[in-house]
């Protein structure tokens, strides 16, 4: 299990006891934002400032430098709290070996050599929040500029309200957090998967709230999404988890 937090690096935890690191450790910076496997195991932590590669035994660490991404091979850190122009919000590793990062900047695509600003019409995709790779192989980027999905040949624009967080779910379904409709909160929404191929789905909104942060699915099907509370969406009740007061 891996813990990230905001000014004390990352803990990991084998079931028996945790390890701590750093940036005495290796790490960019100790402000953790995101976590995520890869499919060789190795372990990608974005970090305020950029990302730190973590192989089981040292770091390769990756700086956002202005609009653009490199590989830092001198050791430099970023002192916490500084606030560098950007954070790495998300990271994904897509089925031809890509990597994709989302960052309050530019989104980035690396082949393991070149990192390259991902755009459309000349329009780079920027403050990104949330990137997933669905069954089917596509991209889809959540952020200020609405929802997208990404084929590798065409962009297809789903909403344009702003999106912070996506995921698939075992049918296939796309659940977004998003600006409600009505502009009043946010919203946790659902584009059924046999509407995907329209041109303009409509989303089903689900709830709403002041703030909607993550979204899971568990092995029976419910969706699991944070807001003020916990809640369990069964596809016909929402169940909360608070304490009695």
């Amino acid at each position: 299990m891996w813990f990230g937090s905001i000014g004390s690096g990352v803990y990991s935890y084998d079931e028996k006891s945790f390890q701590h690191f750093t940036t005495q450790n290796g790490l960019i910076n100790n402000e953790i934002t995101c976590i995520y496997e890869d499919k060789a195991g190795t372990i990608w932590f974005g970090v305020n400032g950029g990302a730190s590669r973590y192989d089981g035994k040292s770091c390769r660490n990756y700086l956002i430098s202005g609009e653009s991404m490199i590989e830092d091979v001198t050791g430099k850190t970023i002192p916490d709290f500084t606030r560098p122009p950007n954070e790495v919000s998300s990271i994904i590793e897509d089925r031809s070996g890509r990597f994709w990062f989302a960052t309050r900047g530019n989104t980035f695509v690396f082949d393991s050599k070149t990192f390259t600003v991902f755009a459309h019409d000349g329009k780079p995709f920027v403050n990104v929040r949330s990137i997933i790779e669905n069954q089917k192989g596509n991209i889809w980027l959540g952020g200020p500029d609405g929802l997208w999905r990404y084929d590798g040949n065409t962009f297809t624009n789903f909403s344009e309200r702003f999106v912070g967080y996506i995921i698939e779910d075992s049918k296939g379904n796309i659940w977004t957090s998003s600006e409600s409709k009505n502009g009043q909160g946010w919203a946790l929404s659902r584009y059924d998967e046999k509407s995907l191929s329209n041109e303009k789905p409509d989303a089903t909104e689900i709830i709403n709230k002041p703030m909607i942060f993550g979204i899971l699915e568990d092995d029976e099907g419910n969706i699991w999404f944070g807001a003020d509370g916990v809640y369990r969406y069964n596809g016909n009740i929402i169940t909360d988890f608070k304490s009695p007061e």
